[in-house]
């Protein structure tokens, strides 16, 4: 009885740890689920707040200063250049057969043994500084003897060539009324002899095209002893091929009358002609004496260079000469501003003689030559002087 009992009592045991049992899996159960909700609702709404945060368009943020933005347009600086050419007169570099050769330019070269650098020794300072020296060459560099009839026939030997690069003369004019002395093997000779010391040459036919510092430049040299329309259409056609090149035309005119110190009017035409026509700088030379400088439409024209490194003359009683030298400013590619001075020079070193050196002047030669030009250049339009006076092309 008491047996029994038992196991009734064990058996309602059972069933209420069983019970307890089923209770605590349903509790664990239930905290799990709402767990696993609490978690699925917290993800959702972080995902949300992602998808918002991407979807949504931000504002735009102001406009800066900012030179980095691809939207600014750069600033490009102008491209500015300067070329500083020097011009040079009558340089005859030989003599005649018929002046006494102890006094002659040849004779120097043969004091100093060859030393062909002695002719332009005291101006070379101020030539090697510019970007192009030009010089008119009367003279042939030849050993030809049949020579025209004429009162003077100025030649010397092909090695006298050296002097021009020796002296820091890049280019020279051959049309004057010296360069067929010696006919036409005499010029012919002449332009070999130039060649072969690599010395440019322009006139007679030929135009020296170059580019200096990036700017391109042209050399053009005739005699400009008449206005004949058929000569005034030639200079006017090379001026406009030189043009359409966007070169700078510079012209070397053989003229006038020897011994006057002013332009005669036939002068004076062709250089405006030539200026209206668009050259840019005139240069002239043949009356072995210094004329006026000419301001004309904001161009240049020196009228005369006078002599220079002159053999065709031992003792020439006016040794007055000078170096012109031109500023040309450009930007971008275009002239804008053309400068102008003068460097007072003598023929000789010495004053007694020509000893065919050039030598600046100094002290009251200089004022005085300076105060010469001035007076005889009416038309100059400014005070020339050893300083430069610009002008701006571009004004009328």
């Amino acid at each position: 009885m008491k047996k029994t009992r038992r196991k009734k009592f064990n058996r309602k045991k059972g069933i209420k740890n069983i019970s307890l049992l089923f209770i605590c899996v349903l509790l664990i159960l239930g905290t799990i689920k709402t767990i696993s909700f609490t978690v699925r609702k917290f993800s959702k709404n972080d995902s949300s707040k992602n998808l918002t945060d991407k979807t949504t368009p931000k504002p735009t943020p102001k406009p800066t200063n900012n030179t980095s933005n691809t939207d600014v347009t750069p600033i490009v600086k102008d491209t500015k250049t300067e070329v500083l050419l020097s011009a040079l007169g009558d340089c005859t570099i030989g003599t005649d057969t018929k002046f006494s050769y102890s006094n002659s330019l040849p004779a120097m070269a043969t004091k100093n043994n060859n030393y062909f650098s002695y002719y332009f020794k005291n101006v070379y300072s101020i030539l090697e500084k510019d970007d192009v020296t030009i010089a008119n060459l009367e003279t042939t560099f030849t050993d030809a003897t049949d020579k025209e009839e004429k009162q003077f026939n100025f030649k010397a030997s092909s090695e006298y060539a050296k002097s021009l690069p020796l002296g820091s003369i890049e280019g020279v004019n051959l049309s004057n009324n010296h360069i067929y002395d010696y006919k036409q093997k005499g010029f012919i000779d002449t332009k070999l002899a130039l060649e072969k010391e690599k010395v440019n040459y322009f006139g007679e036919g030929s135009i020296w095209k170059t580019t200096i510092k990036g700017q391109s430049f042209g050399f053009l040299g005739y005699r400009g002893w008449s206005l004949d329309k058929s000569f005034l259409d030639k200079v006017k056609l090379d001026i406009e091929t030189l043009k359409k090149t966007n070169s700078v035309v510079v012209i070397n005119f053989h003229w006038g009358a020897e011994g006057l110190y002013y332009p005669v009017d036939a002068q004076k035409e062709l250089a405006h002609f030539a200026i209206d026509n668009g050259a840019d700088i005139i240069l002239g030379h043949h009356p072995h004496v210094i004329e006026g400088i000419e301001k004309y439409k904001n161009k240049i024209i020196a009228y005369s260079l006078g002599n220079f490194c002159f053999g065709g003359n031992s003792n020439p009683k006016d040794k007055t000469t000078f170096i012109f030298q031109s500023n040309l400013k450009f930007t971008n590619d275009k002239l804008t501003s053309i400068g102008v001075r003068v460097i007072p020079c003598s023929i000789s070193s010495v004053s007694y003689k020509n000893d065919y050196s050039p030598t600046p002047l100094e002290g009251n030669s200089k004022i005085n030559l300076l105060s010469k030009l001035n007076e005889i250049s009416s038309d100059s339009g400014f005070k020339i002087s050893d300083k430069f006076f610009y002008m701006n092309v571009n004004d009328k």
